[in-house]
Parts: C-alpha cells; sequence; structure tokens
C-alpha cells in the first residue's frame, strides 16, 4: 500500500474516522442530554396521581434510550474497524519510513474510540441506575398509596411510611442535582476535548522537535497525572459522602 496509492487509502480511513468521530460527538451529547431530561422529568411527575401519562412518558424516553444506544454501538463498532484497517495500514511494508507519524496519529484516533467508549458506558450506566431507582420508588409510593386507600386501620404505620418516603425523595432529589451538575460539566469538557487534543498534538510536535521542550512537558504530565488522582480522590470521598447521606 506504499506510494500514491497507499497514501490515499490512508487519507480514506482518516476521513472516516473523522466523520465518525463527529456523528460519536453529536450522539452522546444527545445521548447525555436525554438521561438528564429523564431524571428532571420525574421531579414534576412524583406530585401525580394518574398513572397513564407518566407511563406513556417513560414509555417513550426508554424507547428513545434504547434506539440511541443501538446507533451509538453501532457507530463505535464501526470506529473500531476503521482504527484496526489503520493499524494494518500502518504495518504494511513500504510504510516503515513514515511509521513514526502513522503512529502518532492512529494513538490519537484510539484515544479518542477509548474515551467516547467510556462516556456512552457511563452515561447509560448512569441512566440504568437513574431508571431503576425511580422504580423501587414508584413501587413505594403505589404501596403507600393503596395503604391509605384501605381502612384507615393503623394510622400510625401510615404515618411511618410516608416520613420514610419523604426521606427517599430528599435523598432522590439531591442526587439527582448531582447527577445533573455532573452532566453539565461533562458537556462542557466534551466541547473542550477536541480543542485541547489539538493543541496537545502540536505540542507533541514541538517537543519531538525540541528535546529541552519535551523535558518541560513530562514534568508538565506528571503534575497533571498527581493532580488528576487527587481531584478523583476528592471526588470519591464526597460521592461516598453523598451515598452516606442519602441512605441514612
Amino acid at each position: 500500500m506504499a506510494g500514491i496509492g497507499g497514501s490515499s487509502y490512508w487519507e480514506d480511513l482518516r476521513k472516516q474516522a473523522r466523520q465518525l468521530e463527529n456523528e460519536l460527538d453529536l450522539k452522546l451529547v444527545s445521548f447525555s442530554k436525554l438521561c438528564t431530561s429523564y431524571s428532571s422529568s420525574k421531579d414534576g411527575r412524583r406530585g401525580e396521581t394518574s398513572d397513564t401519562t407518566p407511563l406513556l412518558n417513560n414509555s417513550t424516553q426508554d424507547r428513545m434510550f434504547d434506539t440511541m444506544s443501538v446507533e451509538i454501538e453501532q457507530l463505535l463498532s464501526k470506529l473500531t474497524a476503521v482504527n484496526d484497517k489503520m493499524a494494518e495500514y500502518t504495518n504494511a511494508p513500504g510504510s516503515t519510513s513514515l511509521n513514526a507519524a502513522l503512529m502518532h496519529t492512529l494513538q490519537r484516533h484510539r484515544d479518542i474510540l477509548q474515551d467516547y467508549t467510556h462516556e456512552f458506558h457511563k452515561t447509560k450506566g448512569n441512566f440504568l441506575a437513574i431508571r431503576e431507582r425511580e422504580d423501587l420508588l414508584g413501587s413505594v409510593r403505589k404501596d403507600i398509596e393503596t395503604y391509605k386507600s384501605g381502612s384507615g386501620v393503623n394510622n400510625r404505620r401510615t404515618e411511618l411510611f410516608l416520613k420514610e418516603h419523604e426521606h427517599l425523595r430528599n435523598s432522590d432529589r439531591l442526587m439527582d442535582d448531582t447527577i445533573s451538575i455532573a452532566m453539565a460539566t461533562k458537556e462542557n469538557m466534551t466541547s473542550q476535548r477536541g480543542f485541547l487534543k489539538s493543541i496537545q498534538s502540536r505540542v507533541n510536535t514541538l517537543a519531538n522537535r525540541f528535546p529541552t521542550i519535551n523535558n518541560l512537558i513530562q514534568r508538565i504530565n506528571l503534575r497533571k497525572r498527581r493532580d488528576s488522582l487527587i481531584l478523583g480522590t476528592v471526588i470519591g470521598v464526597c460521592t461516598i459522602l453523598l451515598l452516606l447521606y442519602a441512605f441514612h
């Protein structure tokens, strides 16, 4: 594949990869908004006594979730296939002279694929957790309403159920607010990722030309990893404290 034909084949693969990455970025933003709207709409429905409208809305959102999940998984599969073809090209005879540049480009596309895959699974997991929690709370609310519509015996137990239900609602609202903040932060970081990756690519090019800059960048990367570990620890502790507060 070396030569003019090989170069054209490589550019076609890069064009396909960029197109799939752009489509995935848009899909993931919409997917995140769907999960956020699902969580937000629950707060507005909890005061309703009618069962028809919430069921219809839940069914519509669940269908959208399933459809978008399949579409994103297909795009990820296509992007993986393109990356595999790019990897095969870099190992083909005749591309040795350009191997370093090709491997750098391939690694960048692999990093993007990994980020998108992680983001998809994380958002999907959050959505499923919200839906499972809402189903559980819905069952509790239904049991309480059934109990309240009975003969009115054991009013003391009814009051205890209502107090526990209110505690669950407050804890759930706190978790929803936290998830909404996290979703908004993620969307902002997603919008900045492409710009940052472009800057990183240019800086890496300069680093390869000037060893002094390369050493400086390595020290910056070490500090960045250290800061990431500290930030991750803080987020983990905050999450544990929120969970402890929610279930006490």
